[in-house]
């Protein structure tokens, strides 16, 4: 089993590269099921990319990469049942529903896995696709979901932003005989990304300025090439391991507008921002001041994954931060792993209280999940001695090199078998 060994203490220095969204390329690589070849470029080097690009062998198309970029050839016939061993793999399997649907007519799935983050039902997939005209049932802990003749359009209201129902609704209903109207849509800049991947492929999806997202579907989809877009949880993460050890960081390749409910953030813990459309230029105090309330919210709002590692670097800060998780019940397993490094967090339901300490110490601990693993990171390279950190794979889901990354800009990390 690997593991991270980081000896804390070391102030960050340099220019990093922000590799491609995960939350983008994900969705993007199941919609890639319909056309013929794509080339999908700043596709990132994840397990969870990994995981996706399985699971389109199993499904009969191929994927493989070049470089930076990973080529998908899904015109072929289509198998389409994802065995239970690929969607425990990752939570985020389940938006191959819809791109299974819209191709054969009929899938058969296990109920996905990944990180535990609390109830997080997909029911929300399962009520939107009937409005397509799915009918869905459920066998032995498999999902049955057909459909009689074609998908057609419908109006379907999320009861919550649903970032994956979103993104399962948009990619079926691009192959749908008429218009879909998702309202109450998520926003994120994910779902803007796979608006534009299938219309690269000549979808007809368009998002209106009140948030609607509406799909006229088309008879096919044709090949296209297409750029992921940044990582901006990464970006909030690299910005954290900055600030908590009074560093001074260059991030490039960024889509700044992607992090304006984060920045603040930064500015409010004391920390000097400089930004252009796609450099964000961070340069921290010796010691962070508190923030007085972080409230995870879809976006705009402040993205619940960048809670985790925010609160790594509050930490360290002079006085008492509150957060409040509006979006996951369990986002918070990473306290006893930063407790055991001297953090003081009392947590109460959905708000955490953190009370700023003079130092954290190093320990041997466990990545809980992958925004914990990287909230845990984040407080080991400002900790007293080296820290060891156990169940790396977590950050390997969503973080591309990530000890290389934070070697370059002078962390002392390396990984250990």
């Amino acid at each position: 089993m690997e593991k991270l060994k980081i000896c804390g203490g070391s102030r960050l220095s340099g220019t990093l590269r922000v590799h491609g969204a995960k939350n983008a390329a994900l969705p993007i690589l199941a919609a890639s099921l319909l056309p013929g070849e794509c080339v999908l470029h700043n596709c990132p080097r994840l397990t969870d990319v990994e995981a996706a690009c399985n699971i389109l062998a199993q499904l009969g198309a191929s994927a493989h990469r070049e470089g930076e970029s990973v080529v998908v050839s899904g015109g072929g016939d289509c198998c389409c049942c994802i065995p239970d061993e690929l969607m425990r793999r990752m939570r985020s399997s389940i938006v191959f529903l819809g791109a299974i649907i819209a191709k054969c007519g009929w899938a058969r799935i296990s109920l996905p896995g990944g990180c535990e983050l609390g109830p997080r039902p997909i029911d929300l997939h399962l009520a939107a696709l009937e409005r397509l005209g799915v009918e869905i049932g459920e066998d032995h802990g498999y999902l049955d979901c057909r459909v009689r003749d074609r998908l057609h359009g419908g109006i379907v209201t999320l009861p919550f932003p649903s970032v994956g129902a979103t993104e399962n609704v948009m990619i079926a209903a691009a192959l749908a005989e008429g218009e879909t109207v998702i309202r109450n849509a998520a926003r994120e800049p994910e779902i803007s990304d796979l608006a534009d991947f299938l219309n690269a492929c000549g979808g007809r999806v368009r998002i209106a300025q009140n948030g609607d997202v509406r799909i006229e579907g088309v008879r096919s989809l044709s090949p296209c090439e297409h750029r992921v877009i940044s990582d901006r949880i990464a970006a909030a993460t690299y910005l954290s391991c900055a600030a908590i050890t009074g560093g001074e960081l260059l991030l490039t390749g960024v889509c700044t507008e992607h992090l304006s409910a984060v920045l603040p953030c930064f500015e409010e813990m004391g920390c000097r921002i400089e930004t252009t459309a796609e450099t964000i230029r961070l340069e921290a105090p010796q010691r962070l001041r508190p923030l007085r309330c972080v409230r995870t919210m879809p976006y705009p709002g402040f993205p619940t994954d960048a809670q985790s590692p925010l609160m790594a670097a509050a930490c360290l800060a002079d006085g008492s931060s509150m957060f409040v998780e509006n979006i996951f019940e369990s986002r918070y397993k990473q306290v006893p792993e930063l407790a055991r490094m001297g953090a003081d967090i009392k947590v109460e339901g959905r708000i955490a209280l953190v009370h700023g300490v003079r130092e954290l110490h190093s320990a041997s601990v466990h990545c809980t999940d992958l925004r914990g693993g990287a909230a845990i990171a984040v407080a080991a390279l400002a900790a007293q001695g080296e820290s060891e950190l156990l169940e790396i794979g977590h950050i390997d889901r969503g973080y591309e090199r990530f000890e290389e990354n934070l070697a370059s800009i002078g962390a002392q990390v390396r990984r250990e078998a």
